[in-house]
């Protein structure tokens, strides 16, 4: 279903370099817009995002760095619902019985991180099919720190994936890439996976930092973790999750396009090729499939629609959009 990732080594010099990249596939991000009052970042009104829509929309009208598609990275289709502070016990048991009876493609790797209170409600009604992951965790074993939930204890509870470094844990909760880097390291030592986050504020790629800022979060996570066999990248523009801002199919690819570079030349080709790199950021049933389409992007991390059970399972069939191209 895939093929290697080929190097862009030849077009981009390197993360410390990436002002002088060239190739047509990283158009803008290095451009400077004029300057937004960081105030109303968080705003969500449509007005605000009418404004800013020309200076977040990226050209890309130059031909791929790759002549066949399918997916650059190796490994299987992969899309996790991220349902953040949300559900009670009965919508949640709603939620898994829509999941129980829909229809999904067999290539692809579905988890579901429910909120740590039904983790266990969830474990034992939803279906083998889909993996349970938590949105959270801490940084070595258990013990004296209240509020915090173990490596150890998820996994107890029969939770395969972990979600890292997530904006909201980054700039609502205040976790820096040290302390992410510590929790992915110790979670990756106790057989969890780790689905690292990544991605920048909506004033970051203003003032064309986009790159800085995703390499500098990847090396927090390199400099930590002892292996990537258990790693899942996800890309998420920090402006597009919850605001209803998608990043087009062209701005995610090029920044996928970026992180792949970077792990082959910081990490190892291998890696490169073998690390699924995922989107997220207002992802739903009517832009995956366009999204799925480039060759970079290997699934998504989805929010407010994996609380939807039959457009949860669009988006994991979106794998179907994978084709061939010359």
């Amino acid at each position: 279903m895939a093929v290697a990732s080929t190097s862009l080594a030849s077009q981009m010099s390197g993360p410390k370099s990436a002002t002088s990249i060239s190739c047509p596939h990283f158009s803008g991000l290095r451009k400077s817009f004029s300057k937004l009052d960081n105030s109303v970042f968080f705003s969500t009104s449509q007005a605000f995002f009418h404004n800013v829509d020309s200076h977040l929309r990226l050209s890309s009208s130059g031909k791929g760095c790759r002549a066949v598609v399918t997916m650059a990275g190796s490994g299987k289709f992969f899309v996790g619902g991220n349902w953040k502070c949300n559900g009670t016990k009965d919508s949640i048991s709603k939620l898994v019985s829509d999941l129980n009876s829909a229809q999904l493609e067999s290539d692809v790797d579905v988890v579901v991180a429910p909120p740590f209170l039904y983790i266990d409600q969830v474990k034992n009604s939803l279906t083998d099919r889909i993996e349970i992951s938590a949105q959270n965790c801490w940084t070595g074993k258990g013990g004296a720190f209240t509020g915090e939930i173990s490596v150890e204890q998820l996994k107890d509870l029969g939770c395969k994936w972990v979600i890292l470094g997530h904006s909201e844990r980054r700039h609502v909760i205040g976790e820096n890439d040290e302390f992410i880097g510590k929790k992915a390291a110790y979670a990756l030592s106790q057989g969890v996976g780790v689905i690292a986050c990544i991605g920048e504020l909506l004033q970051e790629r203003e003032a064309g930092k986009t790159f800085d800022v995703c390499f500098q979060q990847l090396k927090a996570f390199a400099d930590a973790i002892p292996s990537w066999d258990n790693v899942v990248i996800a890309y998420e523009p920090v402006w597009a999750i919850g605001t209803g801002k998608v990043a087009t199919p062209e701005q995610a690819q090029e920044v996928h396009v970026a992180v792949r570079d970077w792990l082959t030349k910081n990490v190892s080709a291998e890696v490169a090729s073998k690390t699924r790199i995922i989107y997220g950021g207002s992802v739903n049933g009517s832009n995956c499939s366009d999204l799925a389409k480039k060759e970079d992007i290997d699934g998504f991390l989805v929010g407010g629609a994996s609380l939807k059970g039959p457009e949860f399972a669009t988006i994991v069939n979106s794998v179907t959009s994978k084709k061939v191209a010359a």
